[in-house]
């Protein structure tokens, strides 16, 4: 017996001390990697793991004085910080690109569901300056829906893939959960002291009066006319022919070119091609790739995956009550 106790507490130390050396090098490499080959290797294996490093050594980058057409990723859910997505990040970005001399144009490949209404209407504005100066086109990978298709509008011509699923013309506004009947069962009472009788309107414990819904309904309302004035403007088309598609819902690819939301069905090179072809003569320019990338580290790795698991022993409607992932109003598309 105590011999499994004393292998117990040296399997646990083990442990503690793996654990301490990963975070170690999560934040600096050791510096007993001094010989050339074995650090050739070690980089080798951070760039197959790309868990520590990333996708950086992978890429490759435009010499100084070589010009080159950025391919800017619109990834994952529009936010002020996600996964994949960080709007710091993305507006920091175009600020660099419109600056650099060397940087003749933008790609944006988008592959997005859409996201808040704030910082996809930021986002397109920025492109919009970028693009007084230099080319902006589109490419939509999957799915370009709602506001991942309201950033494209800021390209002057958008290319899908055969597979895309984009449009997704409409907003959220808000949720609104009633718990009231479910409390009065189980004889949970929730008083919120407040001034103004539509301060804590949407409060769970609270139910929607008329008055509440026409407030939220008259937001979304708003936000939804300024995304049917962005299609009207860049498609050229008119607001009404524009109401007539913007009814919530996804278009395939061909569907979206009949109805004039995309330009072209193609592949990404057909799409750079298409690009050089109209802004540069035909001439093949280098491209690179723009993508956000959050620092990794063991800790951060390890709490990511943990918090993951927990969230989805969760169901999906609780989930999203408990743990409220965006915030409202929103262009986005929910399945």
């Amino acid at each position: 017996m105590e011999n499994k106790k004393t292998g117990m507490i040296v399997f646990v130390v083990l442990i503690v001390v793996a654990v301490f050396l990963s975070l170690i090098r999560g934040w600096s490499r050791p510096s007993a990697v001094d010989n050339p080959v074995s650090k050739a290797l070690l980089e080798r294996s951070e760039k197959k793991l790309g868990i520590f490093s990333g996708n950086e050594d992978l890429k490759e980058y435009h010499n100084p004085g070589q010009a080159y057409i950025a391919r800017l990723h619109i990834k994952g859910t529009i936010q002020e910080e996600s996964e994949h997505y960080n709007q710091k990040w993305l507006i920091s970005t175009i600020d660099d690109l419109q600056y650099d001399e060397d940087n003749v144009g933008i790609i944006l490949d988008v592959d997005s569901p859409g996201g808040t209404v704030f910082e996809a209407d930021e986002a397109y504005l920025r492109l919009l300056e970028y693009a007084e100066e230099k080319p902006v086109y589109a490419y939509l990978e999957s799915l370009a829906a709602s506001g991942g298709y309201y950033i494209s509008c800021a390209a002057s011509h958008i290319t899908a893939n055969r597979n895309t699923l984009t449009g997704s013309i409409g907003v959220i506004a808000g949720q609104s959960v009633d718990l009231t009947g479910l409390m009065e069962k189980y004889g949970v009472k929730v008083e919120t002291f407040h001034s103004g009788r539509n301060k804590v309107m949407g409060n769970y414990s609270e139910p929607l009066t008329d008055e509440q819904r026409e407030i939220m309904q008259s937001i979304s309302d708003e936000c939804y006319e300024q995304f049917v004035g962005i299609v009207a403007k860049s498609r050229k088309m008119k607001i009404d022919a524009v109401k007539e598609l913007a009814d919530g819902r996804v278009y395939t690819a061909n569907q979206a070119k009949k109805n004039g939301l995309v330009d072209a069905i193609g592949t990404w090179d057909e799409a750079l091609t298409y690009m050089e072809n109209e802004c540069f003569d035909g001439e093949e320019i280098f491209v690179e790739d723009f993508e956000y990338e959050p620092e990794m580290n063991f800790y951060r790795y390890f709490m990511g995956t943990r918090m993951k698991s927990a969230v989805e022993v969760l169901p999906e409607a609780v989930e999203k009550v408990v743990n409220p992932k965006l915030k409202y109003p929103a262009f986005i598309w929910e399945q």
